[in-house]
């Protein structure tokens, strides 16, 4: 395996003549032809005024000229993947708050990032895919804007940033998250050591690449190995069982809310799930229930490897390790990345099997927040970074969490992590899937809440999932307030939220 620092050096792991990326339905594109591609955009983009460190933001849907474009543009400049869902005030705030030197998008669709672009001066860059030439394929088109002079020009060097994302900003103003070349070389070299990638794995890619977990564990860590990634439209449990059938993939990775969904349709693919046999199943960027993951593996008889991870960190922080390491079922593993310590509110590191906030140290992990010191003295304490997370590490350095530290529930001064009511809960065989969290209480400050989804075909009361739970919980910590949804409000991502889902059930008013 050569060395390698950047992007663009990355892509010099595959054969000339071996499948880079690839997408259902077209030519997959080689790595010479990938290559290629990177040159010729970087050069593009340098004619134009473009450089090293000068933002594009790309809003894109998700595909294989999606993957590429990112690998491209973070290879010479720096890529900002922006949600291609947005409405027009939230193009407006991501426009802003970016500054991007120019926006891209694809030629002849129809986005309101355009009239948000006009309106902020932001030069148009189009894409036009050549599909018939590979999946991936791509030329740059303008209308002649100027974009200014003067960046560095030629491929990006280890310290130069690479990709710029914002936070989920649930309780706050998101904040942008500049990553370095050097932050995502270890973090893909790190998820390809885990996984064990060689240029023999295919990944089937679901996850949407305007998120790191998609462009990392997917995207980057494939080309890293000389494998493969194919790109999908985005995740579409209908048409999931035929892209396996038609790509052969080796593994896939994804939320759990999506695993869930695959896995209700599983029963009548049994013969494609027969035929198509997966080397591995991945998860991460939530929790998966236990009762989940069991069922993954029996029904893909393939073993799940459940990872944990987050934008700061360039996704991946801790995982657990393929057979025949153990995996142990409720943690998210042992560290594959920085270094993972656990630290009381005083910044005292804790000793093991004592639960505090998760922190972590190492090259994967940003070196801040840009333009934001206050939310970076609270971040870092001692070089670590403080992830938000509450977690215990036991005997053999396997990390559980316990729960987001925002989100622990205080009913009347009792802590209460949602996770441990969402597992009990799960347990109930009617139960497909549940979140806790909190709602206001004017005597008590925050009450206990489920929003959950039943199985088809089953029928269940609030009473008797409160009895359930009666016989497994302390009584403070069962739900006196039970909402039956038939699906649980997601993000852009495919996770369940927690926070503010008060406010969107309607349940912001303080109860007596």
């Amino acid at each position: 395996m050569r060395h390698f620092e950047t992007l663009a050096e990355l892509l010099t792991q595959g054969d000339e003549d071996a499948v880079a990326v690839g997408a259902p339905g077209l030519q997959p594109l080689p790595y010479r032809q990938l290559r290629s591609l990177v040159a010729r955009t970087v050069e593009r983009l340098n004619a134009l005024g473009i450089g090293r460190n000068d933002r594009v933001a790309i809003a894109l849907k998700n595909g294989p000229e999606m993957a590429t474009a990112f690998v491209a543009v973070a290879a010479g400049a720096t890529a900002a993947p922006l949600n291609p869902n947005y409405r027009d005030e939230q193009f407006e705030f991501y426009l802003t708050d970016l500054r991007p030197k120019a926006l891209l998008v694809e030629g002849g669709v129809d986005s309101p990032s355009r009239a948000v672009a006009k309106r902020l001066s932001i030069p148009i860059i189009e894409l036009q895919p050549w599909r018939h030439l590979g999946a991936g394929e791509f030329s740059l088109e303008t209308n002649g804007s100027s974009f200014g002079n003067g960046s560095a020009s030629g491929v990006a060097g280890p310290d130069d940033i690479a990709l710029v994302l914002h936070t989920s900003g649930t309780t706050s103003r998101p904040n942008i998250v500049p990553l370095s070349h050097r932050n995502i070389i270890s973090s893909t070299r790190q998820i390809q050591n885990v996984l064990q990638l060689s240029p023999a794995d295919r990944c089937l890619n679901i996850m949407p690449l305007f998120h790191v977990h998609g462009l990392m564990a997917a995207v980057s860590a494939s080309l890293a190995a000389g494998a493969s990634v194919w790109c999908t439209p985005g995740f579409n449990a209908l048409r999931f069982f035929s892209w396996m059938n038609e790509v052969n993939p080796t593994w896939y990775t994804a939320v759990p809310t999506m695993h869930q969904a695959i896995l209700a349709r599983s029963r009548g693919h049994r013969e494609i799930l027969d035929r198509r046999q997966l080397r591995f199943i991945r998860s991460a960027s939530a929790p998966l229930p236990p009762q989940v993951m069991e069922k993954l593996e029996k029904s893909f008889q393939a073993p799940v490897i459940e990872a944990y991870g987050m934008t700061e960190a360039t996704h991946q922080i801790a995982s657990n390790p393929l057979p025949p390491r153990a995996r142990k079922g409720g943690s998210v593993g042992i560290s594959a990345g920085p270094e993972i310590a656990i630290m009381d509110e005083q910044g005292n590191l804790l000793p093991i099997l004592r639960a505090g906030e998760v922190v972590i140290r190492g090259p994967n992990v940003t070196r801040g927040y840009e333009n934001n010191p206050q939310a970076n003295a609270r971040a870092f304490t001692d070089g670590w970074f403080r992830t938000g997370d509450q977690g215990v590490m036991d005997e053999d350095g396997y990390l559980r969490l316990t729960g987001r530290l925002k989100e622990m529930i205080n009913r009347g001064g009792e802590k209460i992590s949602p996770l441990d009511v969402d597992a009990v809960l799960m347990k109930h065989p009617a139960v497909a899937q549940v979140v806790t969290f909190a709602v206001p209480h004017q005597k008590l400050g925050e009450e206990v809440a489920a929003a959950v989804v039943l199985h088809d075909g089953h029928t269940l009361s609030d009473r008797e999932l409160r009895d359930f739970a009666d016989r497994h919980l302390a009584e403070f910590k069962v739900p006196r307030k039970i909402i039956f949804l038939r699906e649980i409000p997601k993000g852009a991502t495919g996770k369940l939220q927690r926070i503010g889902l008060a406010m969107k059930l309607g349940l912001a008013e303080p109860a007596a």
